[in-house]
């Protein structure tokens, strides 16, 4: 199910074409719905929980985030803020347990020892299989190209005046994946602090499967990056004239050159920056984070229309993104190392972007959480 793979391999070619996973009914292909199915039930008035159970011990490496009702999406003083990320809308979400740090390349080479998992980026590609889900039509591409890999990213010799056009600064490279995440040549040795990253969802899923835990959904992720700061931009609050102080982040002209103002080019080993309120480090830039939500430009018009606080959302029930009609995508959160205030500014609270489910990039990775009743059941 490698579709980022056949966008990446036309971006080599020099065409920006996105990928499209595409449904197959009655013998036709269907595009996904642009209804996200939002169901009223989840409007309820029982009480959620707040403070972590007496009975419950943190695990390790984990901060408990305390229950509560927050407003989701956009502040009214983001001047950057996108249009996904309106209207704001009120949540209330149960307490649960986050890994203070993303997921790191020391923990998912544990995971990979002891499953023996190979990453979707390190397994071979099945044409045949890949093109019964994309566009009728859809040409082959050689097979020197339909290798494994993943896409890497590159800096423009000169500035580029088009910053949609993302094929300008992303490269597929055969041979990258989470241990050479730049590509041949590239290693994590001497980086086992630094987070993993080259990781699909599905592989997420896996270290997740392993580890006794889950994705956040993208309600809890902001619930827990927003601390008890729920009205600010960022996680320190609205001043921007500190954020190399505070995240890893592109500071000069993107693509072209990056002044490390903040001390890292690239991605930078977890603990670097502050944490927020709630001892959580890195969610503001560095590398984004799978969520477990479906990614649909409906939802938050939906939940908004509501009558009351949804209580610990799911998202939306299908996805749908009409600039990717086939796109079969998850949200991520938190921005990245690459993520600059001429385009996206992206290391704001309520940031969001989407991904497909088998992308895997240098800048993306994912932290995880654990419930009270999964660690229960555990015992």
């Amino acid at each position: 199910m490698q579709y980022y793979k056949l966008l990446s391999a036309f971006l080599l070619a020099g065409l920006l074409i996105q990928c499209k996973e595409e449904k197959k009914s009655s013998g036709e292909k269907e595009v996904n719905s642009p209804i996200s199915e939002v169901v009223e039930s989840k409007i309820d008035t029982t009480p959620i929980l707040v403070e972590k159970p007496e009975n419950i011990k943190t695990p390790e490496g984990m901060v408990w985030i305390p229950g509560g009702e927050f407003t989701q999406g956009a502040v009214p003083q983001d001047k950057m803020a996108m249009d996904h990320e309106k209207p704001a809308h009120k949540v209330k979400v149960d307490g649960f347990f986050m890994d203070i740090t993303e997921v790191t390349n020391a923990q998912f080479a544990k995971f990979v020892k002891e499953t023996g998992y190979i990453t979707i980026a390190e397994r071979a590609i099945d044409w045949e299989e890949m093109k019964t889900q994309v566009p009728e039509g859809t040409p082959k591409p050689h097979d020197s190209i339909l290798q494994p890999g993943s896409l890497t990213f590159k800096k423009t010799k000169n500035s580029v005046p088009n910053l949609y056009d993302f094929s300008q600064w992303w490269n597929w490279t055969i041979g990258a994946n989470w241990k050479q995440p730049n590509g041949p040549g590239s290693s994590i040795k001497g980086k086992d602090n630094d987070p993993v990253v080259q990781v699909a969802y599905e592989d997420a899923l896996a270290y997740c499967q392993w580890a006794g835990r889950r994705l956040p959904t993208e309600a809890e992720w902001e619930r827990a990056a927003r601390g008890n700061k729920p009205e600010s931009i960022y996680f320190w609050g609205d001043d921007d004239a500190v954020l190399s102080q505070m995240a890893n982040t592109w500071e000069g002209e993107f693509p072209v050159n990056n002044s490390k103002a903040d001390g890292f080019e690239q991605r930078a080993r977890v603990k670097s920056y502050p944490p927020n309120d709630f001892g959580l480090y890195d969610m503001a830039g560095n590398v984004w984070e799978w969520t477990s939500d479906w990614y649909n430009t409906n939802y938050y018009n939906e939940v908004s229309a509501m009558n009351g606080a949804v209580v610990n959302p799911q998202g939306a029930t299908n996805p749908y993104n009409p600039n990717m009609p086939y796109a079969r995508e998850k949200v991520m959160r938190g921005g990245s190392f690459l993520c600059n205030a001429s385009y996206c500014a992206s290391y704001r609270l309520s940031s969001r972007m989407a991904s497909s489910l088998d992308s895997s990039l240098e800048h993306l990775g994912f932290r995880t959480v654990a419930t009270v009743s999964m660690l229960k059941e555990d015992n």
